[in-house]
Formats: C-alpha cells, sequence, structure tokens
C-alpha cells in the first residue's frame, strides 16, 4: 500500500513474512525503544507478529522510516496502539499516518478503547501521543533493568 500524502509504501507483517521484513521491524522498534525490557530479538519479533498486527513503512525511495504495532483488544477492552517513526524522518506526517492505519486496525477489530505505551525518555513520542488526543493516564511502570518509566495512555 502507498500512501498518497506521504508516499510511504506500508507493508503488513505475519508470522510467515520473509526476514527481511521483520529484520527492519525490528530495527524501528529496537532503536525507538532502546531499554533492556524491550530490546527483541528475531525470534521475539516473529512470535510478535503471529500474535499482533504489525506493519512496516519505507519512504518513496525505500528507506526504512518506521512500524506499527496493534495488539488487538481482548474481551471487547482496549487495544493498543503504537506507531513508531526513526528520529530523522520525524515531523514529515509519517507518524500520523502510520497511528491513523494503525487506529482504523484497531477499530475495526472492535476495540472499545484505544491504548498507547511510550517511555517517558521519549519526550517527542510522548508529544506526539499527546496531540493525537492519548491525554488519560492509566498506568506508569518500570519493568525489570529499565532506567526510565513506560507510561500507558488512553485516547479520551
Amino acid at each position: 500500500m502507498s500512501d498518497p500524502r506521504t508516499g510511504l509504501r506500508v507493508e503488513a507483517l505475519d508470522s510467515t513474512s520473509g526476514e527481511a521484513a521483520l529484520a527492519d521491524w525490528r530495527h524501528v522498534h529496537n532503536t525507538v525503544v532502546p531499554v533492556a525490557s524491550a530490546l527483541l530479538s528475531p525470534e521475539d519479533v516473529r512470535d510478535r507478529a503471529g500474535r499482533n498486527l504489525m506493519e512496516v513503512a519505507y519512504a518513496a525511495d525505500g528507506t526504512l522510516v518506521g512500524c506499527t504495532t496493534v495488539r488487538p483488544p481482548r474481551d471487547g477492552g482496549a487495544a493498543m496502539v503504537i506507531s513508531r517513526v526513526l528520529p530523522e524522518h520525524r515531523g514529515q506526517g509519517i507518524g500520523t499516518v502510520l497511528y491513523e492505519r494503525a487506529l482504523a486496525a484497531a477499530r475495526a477489530r472492535g476495540a472499545e478503547a484505544i491504548e498507547t505505551c511510550v517511555l517517558t525518555s521519549n519526550t517527542s513520542g510522548l508529544r506526539f501521543a499527546e496531540r493525537t488526543g492519548f491525554t488519560v493516564e492509566v498506568d506508569r511502570y518500570r519493568l525489570d533493568g529499565d532506567t526510565v518509566d513506560w507510561v500507558e495512555l488512553r485516547l479520551a
């Protein structure tokens, strides 16, 4: 799929996706979320691709720019929607396109509420979440081995 506003090419991933696409998703994830508890191995990514909705995004010239994760709602509850953009590609509308796609996917799967999670050290991610309506703090926690907190936010 190509987005006419940004020229992004977005590829859906699943557990049968090729190694290169899964490696690209992993690179974006581990770059944007560089904390011990969140660094993912190739096996972790393939497992997540089997249970979550995941996409990887490329600029019109093929450059890797971002990825998304949608954790579908369980028992009609909240879905978790996460969009990640590599730092050098932020401020170009890419995050908005990825977020809108992920939000639509979560809603299509019956999510009654939408949440996201962001590292508190990711100030640009927190600003983006707030701008897109995630203003209700649901939880704040620190995982073993981490030095910064995570914050879970709900779409108001």
